[in-house]
């Protein structure tokens, strides 16, 4: 394989929230076609990753790189994030009153075409293309003229995200705790988008607690993440290994 099939390179990644630094050295390398799967304790940094791979504000790169696609992504906006293709699926999706879906996601696709040098879409493009995905998703028409996640259950929420990731179809996609408070049916939804979605050009990393999900999602790649740090990388094998001997026998 060569280096340009690498998508994300993680080299001694420390970052701390306030004065507390919560990871202590990641180094994570995924490539093109790769499922990565996260897993750790609570507390353990996991969600501190995704939150610095997206550019959340809260949290402070204090050594380390990042480089996504051969560029320094700790340089870049959250927007400027989006627009390069990196996707990120909240733990706790977030209520927007007073904006409908389609609004939403028709300003979302057309600054990432913009950003792409593209025309935006026609309205009549973008509303073929939004009903060819929530039928995907299997999402009823009628959640389109909706205010994002307002009122959702959480497995709407979860369905409308995968959605979302379906409409601007990332290169990496980082799914953060998307299996929590999901029934069995939600979850096979999410998983079978994630898996449709995903294609020998793209990346996706599950960032997980729990290997319920990973019996629909199978990844290449496990990591362990502990205190702060990578303590294990295996393949989908480690995965039974920690369902049956819990995180306390991997160091």
């Amino acid at each position: 394989m060569s280096n340009n099939d690498i998508l994300l390179k993680i080299e001694g990644l420390k970052a701390r929230v306030e004065e507390k630094e919560i990871l202590k050295g990641v180094d994570l390398e995924i490539r093109k076609g790769e499922i990565h799967a996260v897993m750790g304790p609570n507390g353990a940094g996991k969600s501190t990753l995704s939150a610095v791979l997206a550019g959340k504000p809260n949290f402070t790169v204090t050594e380390g790189s990042v480089m996504f696609m051969g560029k320094d992504l700790l340089k870049m906006s959250p927007e400027e994030r989006s627009w390069a293709g990196i996707f990120l699926s909240f733990q706790y999706p977030v209520e927007i009153p007073g904006v409908s879906i389609t609004n939403f996601m028709k300003t979302a696709v057309n600054s990432r075409r913009q950003a792409e040098g593209l025309e935006p879409l026609k309205a009549a493009e973008f509303l073929k293309l939004m009903k060819e995905k929530m039928a995907f998703v299997q999402m009823r028409q009628e959640f389109a003229k909706r205010e994002v996640n307002v009122g959702f259950s959480g497995g709407e929420k979860k369905r409308n995200e995968i959605f979302q990731m379906a409409m601007l179809d990332p290169v990496l996609s980082i799914l953060d705790e998307t299996d929590s408070g999901l029934d069995v049916d939600a979850l096979r939804i999410v998983a079978q988008g994630v898996n449709t979605l995903h294609t020998p050009q793209k990346a996706s990393i599950i960032i997980t607690h729990y290997q319920r999900l990973l019996e629909y999602i199978v990844p290449d790649v496990v990591h362990v993440l502990k205190d702060g740090r990578i303590v294990k990388t295996a393949g989908k094998e480690l995965v039974a290994e920690i369902e049956e001997k819990g995180y306390d026998s991997i160091n």
